[in-house]
């Protein structure tokens, strides 16, 4: 009865544990090898039950990296968060109520990791498969109270003066793309307008319908950061969440395959400077409370969000610090502590 008492309660303890609101995180160890070149993949939704209902239908691209961790994904105000809190949680190290963009609780901006790596003179690229003024993109460019701001969150995007942007058309657009334009941005909407891009220009793809996938983005993004200074790349598989939302069992497949595919091309710059790159790849929530059952059926408990502790991989140079549980806030200070 005892060693059925001590099974079960340390059971319980464990479950508790993705759903503990502190964590106390471990110190970030010395990288052996600072990375030049620095990914960061978000697949919004992707919880470890999205991983493995994937892959009983396809190989994906990452789970074999030699780093794995967990971390927990509370927001300020909610044990159960949405896209804005975690995006702002990982854009910023810094918690804040559900639906705000990186400000903290209290309204106070707060400053994505990606204007470090900007003011330190390295490149930086955003691409999504969803808008760029969603709320995982937009965590990382713009301070706004609410992620349903569209217009104000896509006109902060000229002025962070990052070098590459990629995703689907604003949701407001009215005169932003004008805006990015006078800015120095080539603005481009089809694949003969990329043609006539030069390499040395700023620049915002944004297509209405998908001309380009996420790896396509990867692919010209990498091109167009890849540089003597280094590069911060953050790159999201926003769709996944959609179909978990949808309850779509086939298009959650579809979605974590694109992820992966955009992954692996990452993957293959990583193979030819490994000491110089550094990929991490995480989730800000699940949605949906997927499953695998009866010889993969896919069963779902929710359409909303759930509050579990999700994946992080890593492979490359300080991808050490990745390994073990952390807190989502964690993400992006081991991540400039690798600079």
């Amino acid at each position: 009865m005892l060693r059925t008492f001590k099974f079960y309660f340390a059971i319980a303890i464990t479950i508790a544990a993705c759903f503990n609101p502190v964590v106390v995180s471990e110190p970030i160890p010395e990288p052996v090898v600072k990375p030049k070149n620095i990914f960061l993949f978000i697949g919004d939704g992707m919880g470890f039950a999205h991983i493995a209902v994937a892959e009983a239908f396809t190989s994906l691209s990452f789970t074999q990296f030699p780093v794995m961790g967990m971390a927990t994904t509370r927001s300020a105000d909610s044990y159960v968060t949405c896209s804005a809190a975690a995006a702002t949680a990982l854009a910023t190290g810094s918690k804040t109520n559900n639906g705000m963009i990186a400000l903290d609780a209290s309204g106070k901006p707060l400053r994505s990791m990606a204007f470090d790596f900007r003011d330190a003179g390295y490149k930086v690229g955003i691409a999504t498969t969803v808008s760029i003024d969603h709320a995982t993109p937009a965590a990382f460019y713009a301070n706004d109270v609410s992620r349903n701001n569209y217009y104000s969150i896509a006109s902060q995007l000229a002025p962070s003066g990052f070098d590459f942007f990629a995703g689907e058309a604003f949701l407001d657009p009215r005169e932003v793309y004008e805006q990015i334009s006078q800015a120095g941005y080539s603005v481009v909407y089809s694949k003969e307008e990329f043609e006539q891009v030069q390499l040395s220009q700023k620049l915002l793809m944004s297509q209405n319908s998908e001309i380009w996938t996420l790896a396509d983005f990867v692919s010209i993004g990498i091109e167009r950061l890849d540089n003597s200074q280094g590069f911060f790349f953050m790159a999201e598989g926003g769709k996944i969440d959609w179909r978990a939302h949808d309850n779509n069992g086939e298009g959650v497949v579809k979605e974590m395959a694109g992820f992966s595919d955009a992954i692996a091309v990452a993957f293959e710059f990583y193979k030819k400077h490994p000491n110089e790159t550094l990929i991490v790849v995480t989730a800000d929530h699940g949605t949906g409370g997927i499953s695998l059952v009866n010889n993969r059926e896919i069963a779902w408990t929710t359409t909303g969000h759930t509050g579990e502790a999700v994946p992080v991989f890593a492979i490359g140079a300080g991808s050490e610090a990745f390994a073990g549980k952390m807190d989502n806030t964690d993400i992006p200070k081991r991540i400039l502590h690798l600079r």
